[in-house]
C-alpha cells in the first residue's frame, strides 16, 4: 500500500517524530558525542545539552530541573516511580492503583507483593472514572503510594487528578500519575494536578521511541531501580542518552506551545468522528467518557463483530487504527480496562480505537466515516 494513501489514526500507539526533533538531535548523534559524565570539553558540551533538556522539561511541568529523571521510555519511568517511591518510603508497605492502569503500573505494583507489600485496586465507573469514595475507603495512614493514570490509553478517559490528590494529601500519601497519553494534550503543571510523581514517553508526543522521563517531587524519597555509576543525580544509573533527552525536551515544548490551538482542533475532529460513527453504524457503543476525554481519542465497541476483523477491513481501505493498547497486541484476552467499566468479555473483544494527533486532518475523519459502516458490515458477515 503506497504510504501516501494511508490515514494514520493510531497516535496513541506512537506518533512520528517531529522534524524539529530530528534536527535538534542530529548534532548529538554526529558532532556533540561526548559522555556527559566526562570532565573534558566534549563531555562538557554533551552535559550542557543534557542540562538544557532537563530544564526545558521542568519548565513545562512547572518543576525544578533536578527533579526530572530521563529514562528509556514510559515503562521504565512507571517502574521507577512506583518501585522507587514504594521501596524508599518508610511509611509502610501498601500501594493503591486504579483498575484501568497500564500494565507498566499494574504489573509493577503486583510485583511489590513479593516484597511484602499489599496492593488495593480501586474500581471505576462505566465511563472509566475512578471511584473516589472507593479510593478513600482503602487509604490508610501507612499507605505508601497511590498511582492513577492521567488519561487512559484504551478509552481516552481523563481522571480528576486534583480531586484524587485532595483525598491523598491529608494522609500525606504521595500520588503518582502515568501521563504517557496525556503529555502533549493536557496540562502537565504538577502543582495544578496535585501530583508528586509523573511519567511520560517521548514517542507519544513527537519525540523518539525508547525515550521518556520520570518527574518526582524533591520532597518525596526515591530509591533507584537501576544501580551503577550514579547518573541522573544518582536516581538512574547508565550513560545518559543525550540525543534522546534533547529530542524529548524539544517535542514536549513544541506540543505544549501548540496546545491552545491543537486541543480545540483535535476535539472538533474527535467529536465529528464520534457523532458520525454513532449515527451511521448501528449498535456502535462509545467507550469511555464523552466529556472527560482526550481531545484526539475515539473508541468504540461493535456488538457481534470481531474488532480485529474490522481493523483488517479498514486497513484494506487505507485506514490504520487499533483494537486498544498496542502493548497487548496479539492477545486474545479481553481488555482489563473495558472489563473494569462493566462490559462483557465478548463485547470488549469488539473494540476499535481511533486516535488523532499532529498531522491528522478532517479528510482522515471523512475516510473513516465513509469506510467504517461497510467494514463493520463485512466483519459481521464474516463472523456469521
Amino acid at each position: 500500500m503506497p504510504e501516501q494513501t494511508v490515514a494514520y489514526l493510531d497516535h496513541a500507539a506512537t506518533s512520528p517524530p517531529r522534524r524539529e526533533v530530528l534536527e535538534a538531535v542530529w548534532p548529538y548523534l554526529t558532532s556533540v558525542t561526548g559522555n556527559p559524565s566526562s570532565a573534558h570539553a566534549a563531555g562538557r558540551a554533551a552535559k550542557a545539552g543534557l542540562d538544557a533538556a532537563r530544564a526545558a522539561v521542568a519548565d513545562v511541568l512547572g518543576a525544578r530541573p533536578g527533579e526530572v529523571v530521563f529514562t528509556a521510555g514510559g515503562t521504565e519511568a512507571d517502574n521507577l516511580a512506583v518501585t522507587g517511591i514504594a521501596t524508599a518510603n518508610p511509611r509502610g508497605r501498601h500501594v493503591v492503583v486504579s483498575a484501568i492502569e497500564h500494565p507498566a503500573v499494574l504489573e509493577t505494583a503486583f510485583a511489590l507483593r513479593g516484597h511484602g507489600f499489599t496492593v488495593d485496586v480501586v474500581g471505576v465507573d462505566a465511563e472509566g472514572r475512578l471511584d473516589l469514595d472507593g479510593l478513600e475507603a482503602v487509604l490508610r495512614p501507612d499507605t505508601t503510594l497511590v498511582s492513577v493514570m492521567h488519561a487512559n490509553n484504551e478509552i481516552g478517559t481523563v481522571q480528576p487528578l486534583a480531586e484524587i490528590a485532595a483525598r491523598c494529601r491529608p494522609l500525606g500519601v504521595p500520588l503518582h500519575t502515568d501521563a504517557v497519553q496525556a503529555a502533549g494534550h493536557l496540562d502537565l503543571d504538577v502543582d495544578r494536578l496535585g501530583v508528586d510523581a509523573l511519567s511520560a514517553s517521548a514517542h507519544k508526543f513527537g519525540g523518539l521511541r525508547g525515550a521518556g522521563f520520570c518527574w518526582v517531587r524533591g520532597s518525596v524519597p526515591l530509591a533507584p531501580v537501576l544501580h551503577g555509576g550514579g547518573q541522573e543525580l544518582g536516581r538512574r544509573s547508565g550513560t545518559s542518552d543525550v540525543a534522546s533527552a534533547v529530542g524529548t525536551a524539544v517535542a514536549l515544548h513544541l506540543a505544549a506551545s501548540a496546545r491552545d490551538v491543537e486541543v480545540p482542533r483535535l476535539t472538533a475532529l474527535r467529536d465529528r468522528l464520534v457523532d458520525g460513527v454513532l449515527a451511521t453504524v448501528p449498535g456502535a457503543l462509545l467507550t469511555g467518557s464523552r466529556t472527560h476525554r482526550l481531545p484526539g481519542h475515539a473508541s468504540f465497541c461493535f456488538e457481534g463483530v470481531g474488532g480485529e476483523t474490522v481493523l483488517a477491513e479498514l486497513e484494506s481501505a487505507g485506514i490504520v487504527c487499533s483494537s486498544g493498547s498496542a502493548c497487548a497486541a496479539g492477545s486474545d484476552d479481553a481488555s482489563h480496562v473495558l472489563l473494569a467499566t462493566g462490559l462483557s468479555a465478548d463485547l470488549a473483544r469488539t473494540a476499535v480505537r481511533f486516535t488523532l494527533g499532529n498531522g491528522s486532518t478532517g479528510e482522515d475523519v471523512d475516510r473513516v466515516l465513509a469506510a467504517l459502516p461497510d467494514a463493520v458490515r463485512a466483519a459481521g458477515a464474516l463472523r456469521t
